[in-house]
Protein backbone atom coordinates (compact mmCIF):
# COMPACT_ATOMS: atom_id res chain seq x y z
CA UNK A 1 0.00 0.00 0.00
CA UNK A 2 1.40 3.41 -1.06
CA UNK A 3 0.59 6.03 1.71
CA UNK A 4 3.45 8.42 2.04
CA UNK A 5 3.02 12.36 3.46
CA UNK A 6 3.97 15.16 1.83
CA UNK A 7 5.34 18.43 3.67
CA UNK A 8 7.33 21.16 2.31
CA UNK A 9 8.56 18.88 -0.78
CA UNK A 10 9.63 16.31 1.50
CA UNK A 11 8.15 12.76 1.13
CA UNK A 12 7.61 10.96 4.34
CA UNK A 13 6.69 7.20 5.17
CA UNK A 14 6.80 7.35 8.07
CA UNK A 15 4.03 9.29 10.35
CA UNK A 16 6.18 9.29 13.99
CA UNK A 17 8.50 12.40 14.20
CA UNK A 18 10.59 12.17 17.39
CA UNK A 19 12.45 14.47 20.12
CA UNK A 20 16.27 14.32 21.31
CA UNK A 21 15.87 15.53 24.63
CA UNK A 22 15.75 13.31 27.83
CA UNK A 23 17.83 10.18 26.78
CA UNK A 24 20.65 9.07 29.13
CA UNK A 25 23.56 9.65 26.83
CA UNK A 26 23.13 11.00 23.04
CA UNK A 27 24.86 7.67 21.51
CA UNK A 28 21.31 5.85 22.07
CA UNK A 29 19.75 9.03 19.69
CA UNK A 30 21.12 6.88 16.00
CA UNK A 31 19.55 3.60 17.50
CA UNK A 32 16.00 4.59 18.84
CA UNK A 33 15.81 6.79 15.12
CA UNK A 34 16.61 2.84 13.66
CA UNK A 35 13.85 1.02 16.19
CA UNK A 36 11.53 3.88 15.34
CA UNK A 37 11.65 4.32 11.52
CA UNK A 38 11.11 7.86 12.09
CA UNK A 39 12.63 10.34 9.17
CA UNK A 40 12.03 13.71 10.99
CA UNK A 41 13.63 14.67 14.21
CA UNK A 42 13.43 17.85 16.60
CA UNK A 43 16.19 19.42 18.32
CA UNK A 44 16.44 22.23 20.29
CA UNK A 45 19.03 25.20 18.70
CA UNK A 46 19.93 26.23 22.16
CA UNK A 47 21.38 22.38 23.01
CA UNK A 48 23.44 22.50 19.21
CA UNK A 49 26.91 23.69 19.97
CA UNK A 50 29.52 23.27 17.53
CA UNK A 51 32.16 23.52 19.50
CA UNK A 52 31.09 20.11 22.21
CA UNK A 53 32.99 16.99 21.01
CA UNK A 54 29.13 15.81 22.02
CA UNK A 55 27.22 18.10 19.89
CA UNK A 56 23.90 16.52 19.32
CA UNK A 57 23.80 17.07 15.40
CA UNK A 58 26.49 14.59 15.05
CA UNK A 59 24.34 11.78 17.04
CA UNK A 60 21.62 12.35 13.98
CA UNK A 61 22.12 10.35 10.57
CA UNK A 62 22.39 12.75 7.63
CA UNK A 63 19.28 10.92 5.89
CA UNK A 64 17.14 11.97 8.85
CA UNK A 65 14.97 15.11 8.27
CA UNK A 66 15.97 17.94 11.03
CA UNK A 67 13.09 20.43 12.66
CA UNK A 68 15.19 22.95 15.12
CA UNK A 69 12.66 23.81 17.47
CA UNK A 70 12.42 27.47 18.70
CA UNK A 71 12.09 26.35 22.76
CA UNK A 72 13.25 29.22 24.73
CA UNK A 73 11.28 32.00 22.57
CA UNK A 74 8.83 33.76 25.00
CA UNK A 75 7.73 36.37 21.38
CA UNK A 76 7.22 36.09 17.60
CA UNK A 77 10.80 38.21 17.46
CA UNK A 78 12.87 35.48 19.76
CA UNK A 79 11.41 32.93 17.83
CA UNK A 80 11.83 34.40 13.99
CA UNK A 81 15.83 34.96 15.62
CA UNK A 82 16.12 31.30 17.13
CA UNK A 83 14.63 30.07 13.21
CA UNK A 84 17.04 32.37 11.32
CA UNK A 85 20.32 31.48 13.56
CA UNK A 86 19.01 27.79 12.94
CA UNK A 87 19.09 28.31 8.96
CA UNK A 88 22.25 30.06 8.99
CA UNK A 89 23.87 26.88 11.07
CA UNK A 90 23.13 24.91 8.24
CA UNK A 91 20.16 23.37 10.30
CA UNK A 92 18.12 23.57 6.96
CA UNK A 93 14.85 25.65 6.21
CA UNK A 94 12.46 23.28 8.07
CA UNK A 95 11.33 25.03 11.64
CA UNK A 96 8.81 24.21 14.86
CA UNK A 97 7.96 27.19 16.02
CA UNK A 98 7.68 27.51 19.79
CA UNK A 99 6.40 29.98 21.84
CA UNK A 100 5.91 29.43 25.54
CA UNK A 101 5.07 32.14 28.59
CA UNK A 102 3.75 29.64 31.17
CA UNK A 103 6.28 28.14 32.68
CA UNK A 104 3.87 25.89 34.54
CA UNK A 105 2.26 24.36 31.51
CA UNK A 106 3.99 25.17 29.08
CA UNK A 107 1.20 26.02 26.96
CA UNK A 108 1.98 27.65 23.56
CA UNK A 109 1.27 31.33 23.08
CA UNK A 110 -0.80 30.84 19.78
CA UNK A 111 -1.24 35.19 19.01
CA UNK A 112 3.03 35.32 19.12
CA UNK A 113 3.02 31.69 17.04
CA UNK A 114 0.90 32.98 14.35
CA UNK A 115 2.93 36.19 14.31
CA UNK A 116 6.04 34.06 13.66
CA UNK A 117 4.56 31.79 11.03
CA UNK A 118 3.69 35.11 9.19
CA UNK A 119 7.24 36.42 9.01
CA UNK A 120 9.21 32.57 8.62
CA UNK A 121 6.62 31.71 5.98
CA UNK A 122 7.22 34.67 3.81
CA UNK A 123 11.00 34.06 4.38
CA UNK A 124 10.64 30.48 2.68
CA UNK A 125 10.84 28.72 6.20
CA UNK A 126 8.69 25.27 5.96
CA UNK A 127 6.96 26.07 9.29
CA UNK A 128 5.18 23.34 11.70
CA UNK A 129 3.64 25.26 14.61
CA UNK A 130 3.45 23.78 18.19
CA UNK A 131 -0.03 25.29 19.09
CA UNK A 132 -3.02 25.03 21.66
CA UNK A 133 -5.71 22.80 19.71
CA UNK A 134 -8.05 26.30 18.64
CA UNK A 135 -9.45 25.88 15.24
CA UNK A 136 -9.52 30.21 14.44
CA UNK A 137 -6.06 29.91 15.50
CA UNK A 138 -5.45 27.16 13.41
CA UNK A 139 -6.73 28.09 10.29
CA UNK A 140 -4.80 31.60 11.27
CA UNK A 141 -1.78 29.57 10.72
CA UNK A 142 -2.69 28.21 7.60
CA UNK A 143 -3.29 31.73 5.88
CA UNK A 144 -0.10 32.31 7.52
CA UNK A 145 2.03 30.00 5.38
CA UNK A 146 2.56 27.03 7.96
CA UNK A 147 2.77 23.67 6.24
CA UNK A 148 1.23 21.60 8.96
CA UNK A 149 -0.40 22.80 12.40
CA UNK A 150 0.58 20.46 15.74
CA UNK A 151 -1.35 21.00 18.22
CA UNK A 152 -0.58 19.67 22.10
CA UNK A 153 -2.34 16.40 23.30
CA UNK A 154 -1.52 17.28 26.86
CA UNK A 155 1.52 19.38 28.28
CA UNK A 156 4.72 18.83 27.50
CA UNK A 157 6.64 15.98 28.82
CA UNK A 158 2.87 14.65 31.29
CA UNK A 159 2.48 11.63 29.14
CA UNK A 160 -0.94 12.20 29.91
CA UNK A 161 -2.06 11.07 26.30
CA UNK A 162 -4.71 12.38 24.25
CA UNK A 163 -6.70 15.17 26.54
CA UNK A 164 -7.35 17.70 24.14
CA UNK A 165 -8.95 15.13 21.91
CA UNK A 166 -12.29 16.62 20.89
CA UNK A 167 -10.61 19.69 20.27
CA UNK A 168 -8.00 17.52 17.27
CA UNK A 169 -10.69 15.93 16.07
CA UNK A 170 -12.30 19.29 14.88
CA UNK A 171 -8.86 20.86 13.51
CA UNK A 172 -8.54 17.38 11.89
CA UNK A 173 -11.93 17.82 10.02
CA UNK A 174 -11.76 21.68 8.99
CA UNK A 175 -8.11 22.68 8.51
CA UNK A 176 -7.02 20.75 5.47
CA UNK A 177 -3.70 20.91 7.02
CA UNK A 178 -1.84 17.63 8.17
CA UNK A 179 -2.19 17.96 11.80
CA UNK A 180 0.67 16.52 13.99
CA UNK A 181 -0.46 15.96 17.40
CA UNK A 182 2.28 16.59 19.70
CA UNK A 183 3.40 16.71 22.93
CA UNK A 184 1.17 14.86 25.83
CA UNK A 185 1.53 10.73 24.30
CA UNK A 186 2.90 8.81 26.71
CA UNK A 187 2.00 5.46 25.38
CA UNK A 188 1.65 3.33 22.06
CA UNK A 189 -2.03 3.46 22.16
CA UNK A 190 -3.16 6.49 22.32
CA UNK A 191 -0.98 7.21 19.76
CA UNK A 192 -2.44 4.86 18.07
CA UNK A 193 -5.60 6.03 18.22
CA UNK A 194 -4.60 9.88 17.58
CA UNK A 195 -3.62 8.22 14.07
CA UNK A 196 -6.83 6.56 14.07
CA UNK A 197 -8.61 9.87 14.32
CA UNK A 198 -7.15 11.20 11.24
CA UNK A 199 -3.73 12.79 12.49
CA UNK A 200 -1.33 13.22 9.35
CA UNK A 201 1.41 12.30 12.27
CA UNK A 202 2.33 12.17 15.65
CA UNK A 203 5.63 14.20 17.71
CA UNK A 204 6.62 12.16 20.25
CA UNK A 205 10.05 12.16 23.10
CA UNK A 206 9.43 11.58 26.87
CA UNK A 207 7.77 8.65 26.26
CA UNK A 208 10.63 7.44 24.79
CA UNK A 209 13.19 8.90 26.53
CA UNK A 210 11.91 7.82 29.61
CA UNK A 211 11.12 4.36 29.30
CA UNK A 212 12.75 1.80 30.89
CA UNK A 213 13.94 0.70 27.63
CA UNK A 214 13.50 3.39 25.01
CA UNK A 215 14.95 1.09 22.19
CA UNK A 216 11.91 -1.34 22.46
CA UNK A 217 9.75 1.45 23.40
CA UNK A 218 10.93 3.47 20.09
CA UNK A 219 9.73 -0.19 18.34
CA UNK A 220 6.35 0.24 19.93
CA UNK A 221 5.55 3.25 18.96
CA UNK A 222 6.37 2.77 15.49
CA UNK A 223 4.06 -0.22 14.92
CA UNK A 224 1.64 1.73 17.11
CA UNK A 225 1.45 4.71 14.34
CA UNK A 226 1.43 2.23 11.60
CA UNK A 227 -1.15 0.21 12.84
CA UNK A 228 -2.94 3.53 13.65
CA UNK A 229 -3.14 4.88 9.96
CA UNK A 230 -3.95 1.49 8.53
CA UNK A 231 -6.96 1.58 10.75
CA UNK A 232 -8.19 5.17 10.10
CA UNK A 233 -7.59 4.15 6.00
CA UNK A 234 -9.53 0.91 6.63
CA UNK A 235 -12.26 3.46 8.09
CA UNK A 236 -13.42 2.35 11.43
CA UNK A 237 -17.39 0.50 12.16
CA UNK A 238 -20.00 2.54 13.56
CA UNK A 239 -20.55 2.89 17.46
CA UNK A 240 -23.72 1.93 18.43
CA UNK A 241 -25.53 2.23 21.22
CA UNK A 242 -27.36 -1.06 21.67
CA UNK A 243 -26.06 -4.67 20.86
CA UNK A 244 -25.93 -5.27 16.89
CA UNK A 245 -25.66 -9.14 16.82
CA UNK A 246 -23.13 -10.34 14.54
CA UNK A 247 -25.24 -13.17 13.00
CA UNK A 248 -29.28 -12.59 11.64
CA UNK A 249 -31.41 -13.46 14.87
CA UNK A 250 -33.52 -15.86 12.95
CA UNK A 251 -32.90 -19.62 12.64
CA UNK A 252 -32.81 -20.29 16.56
CA UNK A 253 -33.70 -23.99 17.28
CA UNK A 254 -37.49 -25.13 18.00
Amino acid sequence: MQDSLMIGGVTLTSRLFIGTGKYSRNTLIPEVITRSGSQVITVALRRVDPESSDNIVSHIPSHMTLLPNTSGARTAEEAVRIARLARSAGLGNWVKIEVINDQKYLLPDNTETIRATEILAAEGFVVLPYMSPDLSAALRLKAAGAAAVMPLGAPIGSNRGLQTKELIRILISETELPVIVDAGIGRPSEAAEAMEMGAAAVLLNTAIATASDPLLMAEAFRDAVAAGRKAYLAGLGPVEETAAASSPLTGFLA
